[in-house]
């Protein structure tokens, strides 16, 4: 308020006291403001006309900041025309002060573009430009009708050059066509002769292989009846001992009796028989003995069981498909490579964690079975001492799977894991899975073909997961490995509960090698 207050004050008087309200001094003044006004006003509208029809005219924003300082130019002298009768002094001097601004301003760019508007080519540079320009103009249409005359000439010896050419060219084509059928010729003889060595490479490999295979098969036949007649023979005197070690710590515990009776009715022996006492240490004696007994007990029962997986995994007596159960086999090729598990100089024991499920007895060739998991379990414990030797650790492929203790030491263990369940109720699913160092995709991809091995050489034959494949489609079921590196390797086997094919597979039998 005190801001319109000042602006529109009542103690001024207007301005045109001070032409003493003569008519013809302030019509002078009200005609010659009104007009400059007017003229202020009509010079933006004919700039805006221009720069719209103009749209080639360089910097128009200028004329827009010149339009806009002459509109406030007409609209001081409005206001000169308007403190005639009024006195609104500050409000005409605030407006002046704004046309100021704009003024400086538009003084200020124009000073900026005083060499770029000097720069713009006057008429007479752009009619010497324009001379200069027809003249060359001139020159190239002689130099293009000298071009013309001289293609002209080149056309004339291009179709002499031509005629001679296509003379020639019909003589090279000629030449081209018998050198064609030459060549085709060739090929078909090359393509022919490429076939039959590609046919002659196939047989040849799979010579090979019949031959490794039948050669396997001989020695795993060989070794199979010999494990199962060490099996038989071990068996007999080992039933023997156990049998007899029964009634012997009785016969034992009968005398150790009688020699605590002895020793309660007769406290004070003769002294030889205190000296002999005393020298046999008569009561270490009767503490160890019952202790010796008993580790005797447990050596024939691990004897016995050892016998017992040799004949469950031979199982020699079984060459047609039966029902067995499938966690025998499995921990009697566990019990067989037992020694390999075990703490190494060069590595920490290996962990088998086995999840078994509950399953039906499965119908299957039972020794060719086990020959794959002793292929897939040997493959599984080569892999974590190839690791081992390494230095590497990772986090398994299943890890997650795995309790938070095994979870926690993880790095520090090397771990088998086998799970067993059941399907659908159709099939039995067996995974077997190891915390190595992975299989990379290229090579998963060729870990069935005959002789594949990642392995050096002396180590492997590459023909365990090849055999085992065969193995488990005899059996109609599958053979996937999922692996990832430095995730570890997860073998997965799945086998219908009652084969459909009774018939005898054409797999190889017992094949126990590495790859």
């Amino acid at each position: 308020m005190q801001m319109v207050h000042k602006m529109f004050p009542n103690y001024f008087i207007p301005h045109g006291h001070c032409y003493l309200w003569k008519p013809g001094l302030v019509g002078l003044h009200v005609l010659s403001d009104a007009l400059i006004a007017v003229a202020y006003f009509l010079i933006p509208l004919t700039l805006i006309y221009i720069v719209n029809k103009r749209k080639d005219v360089p910097f128009d924003w200028v004329f827009m900041l010149f339009g806009s300082f002459i509109v406030c130019c007409g609209i001081t002298h409005i206001m000169e025309i308007w403190t005639l009768w009024h006195p609104n002094y500050w409000f005409s001097g605030f407006l002046k002060g704004i046309t100021a601004l704009i003024s400086l301003s538009t003084a200020a760019v124009l000073v900026e573009l005083i060499p770029k508007i000097l720069a713009i080519p006057s008429p007479d540079q752009l009619a010497v430009a324009n001379v200069a320009l027809q003249n060359e103009i001139g020159d190239r249409k002689q130099a293009q009708e000298a071009l013309s005359e001289l293609m002209l000439e080149l056309e004339k010896r291009v179709i002499e050059r031509t005629i001679a050419l296509e003379s020639t060219n019909e003589l090279l084509l000629q030449e081209n066509r018998d050198r064609s059928l030459a060549e085709n010729s060739l090929r078909r003889s090359e393509a022919k002769l490429l076939e039959r060595t590609q046919q002659l490479e196939k047989t040849l490999q799979q010579l090979k292989g019949t031959q490794a295979q039948l050669v396997q098969n001989e020695k795993m036949s060989s070794l199979g009846q010999m494990v199962a007649g060490v099996a038989h023979e071990i068996n007999n005197p080992v039933n023997f001992i156990y049998g007899n070690l029964i009634p012997a710590e009785e016969y034992i515990k009968d005398l150790l009796g009688l020699i605590k009776v002895y020793q309660i009715y007769y406290p004070t022996p003769a002294p030889e028989i205190a000296d002999k006492i005393k020298t046999i240490e008569l009561d270490f004696v009767l503490e160890d003995l019952q202790k010796l007994f008993s580790s005797m007990k447990i050596g024939a029962e691990r004897i016995r069981e050892i016998v017992k997986s040799l004949r469950t995994f031979s199982r020699l007596d079984e060459a047609d498909m039966k029902k067995v159960n499938i966690h025998e086999g499995i921990d009697s090729t566990l019990m067989i490579v037992q020694h390999r598990l075990k703490e190494q100089p060069k590595r920490p024991a290996i962990q088998v964690i086995k999840e078994y499920g509950d399953l039906p007895q499965l119908e299957c060739y039972a020794g060719k079975l086990n020959q794959v998991f002793m292929n897939i379990i040997s493959n599984a414990i080569d892999a974590l001492e190839q690791m081992a030797q390494q230095g590497h650790s990772t986090q398994g492929y299943w890890e997650n799977n795995f309790d938070e203790h095994l979870h926690k030491t993880h790095c520090q263990l090397l771990k088998i894991r086998i799970r067993t369940l059941l399907v659908e109720g159709k099939w039995v699913q067996i995974r077997i899975a190891d915390n190595g160092t992975g299989i990379d995709s290229d090579a998963i991809a060729k870990i069935y073909d005959p002789f594949y091995t990642t392995k050096p050489i002396g180590y492997g034959t590459g023909l365990g997961l090849a055999i085992s494949y065969q193995i488990i489609k005899s059996h109609e079921g599958y053979l996937r490995c999922v692996s990832e590196l430095e995730r570890g390797t997860e073998f997965i086997i799945e086998i219908p509960l009652k084969s459909q094919n009774h018939q005898q597979a054409t797999c190889s039998k017992k094949v126990f090698v590495k790859l």
